[in-house]
């Protein structure tokens, strides 16, 4: 087999034809670590691009409408609520949050997960002219419910 066909087997979407379609649920969560000298001009409003928080807000609902355009196997999904939080946490940290929910044939892991880093990302880029050492952090999806799996929480200490 050349590398052309085997690499053509393995590039392609899971059939979820035949999979019913089911309330479904997804939450992912992330950290940007910044300085706390970056972190007060964010809650002051200081920071020259503008309001940090609430951009990373709307950057990550639109980052969730996005996913299946950004990653090529990932299906499009019936998204029908987004919600995106993002908040200081002293002495350095920007907590995300974001929560997918939809009803489809598939899960909505991969688009709370690209909520999350678009909302970061926006956050490292509002913020790069006052911090370039700002990184992204623990960007993980922490509940899923709907499907066969059912009901998933990542366990508090993971």
């Amino acid at each position: 087999m050349s590398d052309r066909k085997q690499t053509e087997s393995f590039a392609r979407m899971v059939d979820v034809a035949d999979k019913p379609e089911t309330d479904r649920m997804a939450r992912a969560r992330g950290e940007v670590r910044v300085t706390t000298r970056v972190l007060e001009a964010i809650r002051e409003g200081k920071v020259p691009k503008g309001d940090v928080l609430a951009t990373a807000r709307l950057a990550g609902i639109g980052g969730a409408k996005l996913t299946s355009t950004l990653l090529p196997l990932c299906h499009p999904v019936r998204i029908s609520w987004v919600e995106v939080t993002a908040e200081t946490s002293p002495p350095d940290r920007i907590l995300i949050e974001a929560t997918v929910r939809g009803k489809d044939r598939t899960g909505f892991e991969m688009e709370a997960f690209t909520a999350v880093a678009t909302a970061a990302l926006s956050v490292v880029d509002m913020v790069k002219a006052l911090d370039p050492s700002s990184s992204l952090l623990s960007v993980r999806l922490v509940e899923k419910r709907g499907g066969k799996s059912g009901h998933w929480v990542r366990d508090a200490g993971s």
